[in-house]
C-alpha cells in the first residue's frame, strides 16, 4: 500500500494484521503520523546528523531521509516494530537509515522495565499508562554518548512520556535542534514546565517556528531569524 503524508509518496509494505485495528485505519485514512511529519520536515537541514529516538514503523526516518546529505539513526524499544520498521526504509530506498532496537535515555546504563501493547504507539516504560501484553527488560544505552559519538546535530523523539526524564537531564552536546512530541497527558504542565526549564540552561529555546500544539521544536538560541514568507 502508499500513504501520502503531506507531498511525501510512502510506500508501506504491510498487512492489516501487522498492525491493531486503530493504527490500520489512521494509516488508511492518512491521519497517522501527518502532523508529525508536517512539522517534523521543518527542524532539519541539509548535513543533519539525525538520530530518532521511537522509530515506530520507521515513517518518520523515511521522510527526514529525503532530505539531502542527512544520516539517520533511529532506535525503538519495541522489538515487534525493528523488522516492520526496516521492511518500511526499504521499501522507499532509503539507504541513508540505520534502525535498531534500543531504549536511550540520560545517565548510565541501566535496566529499564518496557511493556509491549497492542497498540505499538502506547508501548512505554510507564507501567500505568495503560494494560499491556507483556514487559521486558532492556539495559539502557546513554544518549549523550552517542550523540557524541555520532556527531548528532538534531535529536527527534517520540517515546510516550520518556522525553520527561530525557531533555531534564541530558547534556545533548553538538546538538543544534530537538524535535519532540510531548506528553503531558503522562506529566502534566509542571512536566513540560521543568523541561523547558532544563533545555533554557542548555541554550535552547522553544521555536514557534517549527512548533505546533504537541509537536515542539526547541533550537539553540542564535539570534533573530526571518520567519517563512518574510
Amino acid at each position: 500500500m502508499k500513504i501520502y503524508l503531506n507531498s511525501d509518496e510512502i510506500n508501506l509494505p504491510l498487512l492489516p494484521g501487522d498492525v491493531s485495528e486503530p493504527i490500520w485505519s489512521a494509516l488508511i485514512d492518512g491521519t497517522y503520523e501527518a502532523k508529525e511529519a508536517y512539522w517534523v520536515k521543518k527542524a532539519v537541514v541539509r548535513g543533519d546528523r539525525i538520530l530518532e529516538l521511537g522509530a515506530g514503523l520507521g515513517i518518520i526516518a523515511t521522510v527526514l531521509a529525503a532530505t539531502e546529505d542527512v544520516h539517520i539513526c533511529a532506535f525503538d524499544a519495541h522489538p515487534g516494530m525493528v523488522e516492520l520498521a526496516q521492511n518500511v526504509i526499504r521499501a522507499n530506498n532509503r539507504n541513508n537509515v540505520t534502525l535498531a532496537q534500543g531504549l536511550m535515555t540520560a545517565g548510565a546504563p541501566r535496566d529499564f522495565q518496557f511493556y509491549l501493547r497492542e497498540d505499538f504507539w502506547m508501548s512505554s516504560i510507564f507501567e500505568t499508562q495503560g494494560p499491556f501484553q507483556q514487559a521486558i527488560t532492556l539495559k539502557s544505552i546513554n544518549v549523550d554518548e552517542f550523540i557524541v559519538a555520532a556527531g548528532i546535530t538534531l535529536l527527534v523523539m517520540d517515546i510516550e512520556g520518556g522525553e520527561e526524564y530525557l531533555l531534564q537531564n541530558a547534556q545533548l552536546p553538538g546538538v543544534e535542534r530537538v524535535f519532540v512530541e510531548l506528553h503531558d497527558h503522562l506529566y502534566g504542565l509542571s512536566g513540560i514546565r521543568r523541561m523547558t526549564t532544563a533545555m533554557a540552561r542548555k541554550g535552547f529555546a522553544y521555536d514557534p517556528r517549527g512548533s505546533s500544539g504537541a509537536c515542539v521544536l526547541f533550537s539553540r538560541d542564535s539570534g533573530k531569524r526571518q520567519y517563512e514568507g518574510q
